[in-house]
């Protein structure tokens, strides 16, 4: 969505208000598309002195494999996010504004940002997911299996020797 804040940064104490619903299904995450609902998006601008304040709120539905056993997770999530808008700044490089070229802000794209650097890093079922073993592949989650986990790597089976 493409926001028109010409109105907003003319008039102090103006506010413009947005309420849509975004479409991230073709986002990639490790080869798959979370995203199985679009991303509902509300929220408002309001102006200040030389700045305007964004503030939204987005919620979606994800749903990932779980990066140690390969369930299927699936969350809703809400995240809030807020953001100073100025129309220059001095510094290029500073994170803590953003700047709106000509009035106009891409709220999907700075929306999308926000949103994937806020995901967490690693998706698991459970705290403590216990994975699946390295011989057989059998979830851990659901039981023990009954592999001989105390093998030894054949490359050291000689050190074994001055044990005995």
């Amino acid at each position: 969505m493409l926001l028109d804040l010409k109105k907003v940064f003319s008039n102090e104490g103006e506010s413009c208000s947005f309420d849509y619903k975004m479409d991230l299904s073709s986002t990639d995450i490790n080869g798959i598309n979370p995203f199985v609902s679009p991303v509902s998006v509300k929220g408002t601008v309001k102006s200040h002195d030389e700045f305007a304040q964004l503030d939204a709120g987005v919620s979606f539905d994800f749903s990932i494999p779980c990066d140690r056993c390969a369930r299927q997770v699936n969350k809703c999530y809400n995240y809030t996010f807020s953001h100073v808008l100025v129309l220059s700044s001095e510094n290029e490089d500073d994170d803590k504004f953003v700047q709106v070229t000509n009035y106009k802000l891409d709220l999907d794209e700075l929306l999308r940002a926000d949103i994937l650097l806020e995901l967490p890093t690693k998706y698991l079922c459970s705290e403590n997911c216990k994975g699946l073993c390295s011989v057989c592949g059998k979830n851990l989650n659901d039981g023990t299996c009954n592999c001989d986990l105390h093998q030894i790597d054949p490359r050291l089976e000689a050190l074994k020797k001055l044990i005995d």
